[in-house]
């Protein structure tokens, strides 16, 4: 999903792009990745490779720490070795959600889960195979080409008289369009060290999807819930939002432009 966005938005901004797929390219072979990244001739690395299945981490934590904390590592050794900046992609989940008020670059993690735990593995590991880093944090993506919340929500509403969202979990809903943007700019102008990007604003699970139906013209009513009612294997952060405090930070437009930026691709596609 976002890799996709990664490859197309670098091509309209005339890069040459290799894409590698998952199938072409397993990050968790150390050598298989030096290779690619040593044939490509690239001038940046950005790793968009990740396990997302925050519940399925839970009973699976061996692949889920393969992929997330022992691949990233590979592809910030393999880009290190070649002299080239990396950039990876991580979570809000690196944090605990217990905070009152956006979480910053420097503020403490503790992640809640294995999915959480894996990734900050990711970012450790990262920052140790390669000088030249930029470790991106962003948050509740959604966009072409993966499953995501408001793909579920639109298809939901459009068969259903009302559905139940919670109200006790926020964060930035981040349209991986925009988020591409930012990827590339920080492979052609590198800024080393932890960025949190992410849409701006901040919104619930249940006001998300009320803009959702309300910008595609779905009548659907959404009902409140509380985590608590949707039990699930692995604990969510009840805050997520993120904010930065790095001077010239790179910064998305609001929430709601990425939501209405991305239904309208999602018309025309």
């Amino acid at each position: 999903m976002l890799g996709r966005a990664v490859a197309q938005q670098a091509a309209r901004g005339g890069h040459e792009v290799l894409g590698l797929t998952r199938a072409e390219l397993d990050i968790t072979d150390a050598g298989s990745v030096r290779a690619a990244v040593r044939e490509a001739g690239a001038q940046a690395v950005v790793n968009c490779a990740a396990y997302t299945d925050v519940d399925g981490a839970e009973s699976d934590p061996a692949v889920a720490t393969a992929v997330n904390a022992t691949g990233a590592g590979n592809v910030a050794q393999a880009a290190a070795r070649a002299g080239l900046f990396v950039v990876h992609v991580s979570t809000d989940y690196v944090f605990d959600g217990a905070k009152d008020g956006p979480w910053l670059e420097s503020d403490l993690t503790g992640p809640l889960g294995v999915y959480g735990e894996s990734k900050l593995a990711g970012e450790r590991a990262v920052a140790r195979a390669a000088p030249d880093h930029a470790i991106v944090r962003t948050a509740w993506l959604y966009g072409v080409g993966g499953k995501n919340f408001v793909d579920t929500m639109l298809g939901l509403g459009a068969r259903r008289e009302e559905v139940s969202v919670v109200t006790d979990q926020i964060g930035c809903p981040t349209w991986t369009g925009h988020l591409a943007a930012a990827l590339v700019q920080l492979a052609e102008r590198p800024q080393t060290g932890v960025h949190h990007i992410a849409g701006a604003g901040s919104c619930s699970w249940n006001e998300l999807a009320r803009e959702a139906f309300d910008q595609a013209g779905l009548d659907c009513h959404v009902l409140p819930a509380t985590t608590a009612e949707f039990p699930r294997p692995a604990a969510r952060p009840a805050n997520s939002v993120l904010g930065t405090e790095r001077a010239g930070a790179i910064v998305l437009a609001p929430w709601q432009q990425g939501l209405a930026e991305y239904l309208a691709t999602r018309v025309t596609a």
